[in-house]
């Protein structure tokens, strides 16, 4: 008779607790723009945060490589360092060694070292 009542009054507190957890009786919500208000928030996040720098990068790494010239000393995306010794359309001579050169696309010029 006991856990009869245990069970009734547990599954009594246990239910009341479900519908309390539930959605809101009501119509509301949010409805319009603040709907979208807090997507919209984490887009512009997004956008300024790592869109934004990662395009001003390659930006600044497209004008880089228009910039380059015979003599520059560069260092390439695979860690080969060496000087210019010929710029073509989308190749880049490199002298690595005495008497050693390799041809380099463009776009694996990295950096271009400081002088001195």
């Amino acid at each position: 008779m006991i856990r009869l009542f245990v069970l009734h009054f547990a599954f009594f507190i246990l239910h009341s607790q479900v519908y309390a957890m539930g959605p809101p009786g009501g119509g509301g919500g949010t409805t319009g723009i603040l709907g979208i208000l807090p997507i919209l928030l984490m887009f512009l996040v997004v956008y300024f945060l790592i869109i934004f720098p990662q395009q001003r990068k390659q930006k600044q790494h497209q004008e880089m490589l228009k910039g380059l010239k015979k003599g520059d000393k560069v260092i390439t995306s695979g860690g080969l360092h060496g000087t210019i010794m010929d710029v073509k359309e989308s190749i880049v001579v490199l002298e690595i060694d005495k008497k050693v050169s390799v041809d380099v696309e463009k776009s694996a010029i990295s950096t271009i070292r400081a002088k001195g």
